[in-house]
């Protein structure tokens, strides 16, 4: 049988250290500067990029959704590899930072988008607030 408190206990949400920085582990601050972007700042930028290439794609391809799609994976990988933040990220002040390994970023960027554009690799976060997608291409957002 079942008890009340368990049942409790798994609402709750999984056992974890309440004195955790998002971010530590990565050996970024806590906040500030450098620390690891939050989820609404992060959602706003893709939005952001996601507008301006459906407007590139109604004004050049007829809003064509292969098109789109494309364009938004170009424009990410070129804007990661040439300047470490795309133009959403650029708006809100974050930027793309290499935390793990000695990769070029330009492998980083193709890593990072091609993850993102799986979608489930953007929905699942690690307790570094750091989607999987991140985790594949050895990166993380930060606040500038």
């Amino acid at each position: 049988m079942i008890d009340r408190k368990e049942l409790g206990s798994w609402m709750e949400g999984p056992p974890g250290d309440p004195e955790y920085v998002p971010g530590s582990a990565l050996g970024l601050p806590a906040q500030g500067s450098g620390s690891v972007a939050g989820f609404g700042r992060r959602v706003l930028s893709m939005l952001i990029d996601w507008t301006l290439t459906v407007a590139i794609s109604m004004l050049a391809f007829d809003y064509d959704p292969l098109a789109t799609l494309l364009l938004f994976a170009a424009l990410n990988v070129l804007f990661l590899t040439l300047f470490g933040a795309t133009p959403g990220q650029f708006v809100l002040r974050l930027r793309v930072l290499p935390v793990s390994r000695r990769t070029p970023m330009v492998l980083r960027a193709l890593l990072r988008t091609a993850a993102m554009m799986l979608i489930l690799p953007a929905v699942v976060w690690n307790r570094d607030t750091q989607p999987l997608h991140d985790v594949i291409a050895g990166t993380a957002v930060i606040r500038i």
